[in-house]
């Protein structure tokens, strides 16, 4: 990967100028766990969740009038993160790594980067993260503690990250890729051009992140 000035990048090595440099390119990593390289995808098509469209299912809506989470943002990011990494029935492997949260954890502190947090009795439970550029949030990744009464956290999760982003002039929710989960909140696949094109648009706005919820 090069930059404007054509001077040469190690692509194995994250930094968070090279990460908001490959968002805005529609480009971000993935760590093979197999030999530990960072992998650099663009995929076509691309996932995303339309925010005009986004569906919540009757009974996550019940879970969320019910209050059952304490939600809060940046509080635990690093946390929040390295339970993403963690293997768990039916996702054994991780795209994670050392590298990964040292560079995200440096675009969260210089606030281009969130988590959204889940909190039972004072418990984190759950949460999901992301990268913050423009009106664009680009989604990384989500969990819930299911074990510490956390069923549903991270979609409650998300359910909120749609209201914030609707209430503070958000264009664009990146999911990357497309899954059974995801298709019932309303995610679609666009064809590569199309979503570069919504990604400009999205870059060009200044929307504001929220200090708390």
């Amino acid at each position: 990967m090069r930059d404007d000035r054509r001077r040469e990048i190690d692509p194995q090595t994250l930094t968070p100028e090279l990460l908001i440099a490959a968002y805005s390119r529609g480009i971000f990593p993935m760590v093979d766990s197999r030999n530990g390289e960072v992998g650099w995808y663009s995929p076509d098509p691309r996932a995303i969740i339309p925010l005009d469209s986004f569906h919540v299912p009757r009974s996550l809506a019940r879970v969320v009038r019910s209050g059952r989470f304490e939600l809060r943002t940046d509080t635990s990011f690093e946390v929040v993160m390295r339970a993403c990494a963690e293997s768990r029935p039916g996702r054994e492997e991780t795209w994670i790594d050392d590298r990964m949260v040292a560079a995200y954890v440096g675009l969260q502190r210089a606030g281009l980067a969130h988590s959204l947090e889940a909190w039972r009795e004072d418990r984190l439970v759950g949460g999901l993260y992301g990268v913050h550029i423009g009106g664009a949030f680009f989604g990384e990744s989500m969990f819930s503690l299911c074990e510490l009464g956390g069923t549903d956290a991270s979609k409650v999760c998300l359910v909120r990250l749609v209201e914030l982003m609707r209430a503070r002039d958000f264009a664009l929710l990146d999911t990357q890729f497309t899954t059974e989960h995801l298709v019932r909140f309303g995610c679609i696949e666009i064809p590569r051009p199309q979503y570069l094109r919504k990604l400009a648009a999205a870059l060009g706005r200044e929307a504001r992140w929220p200090a708390q919820l």
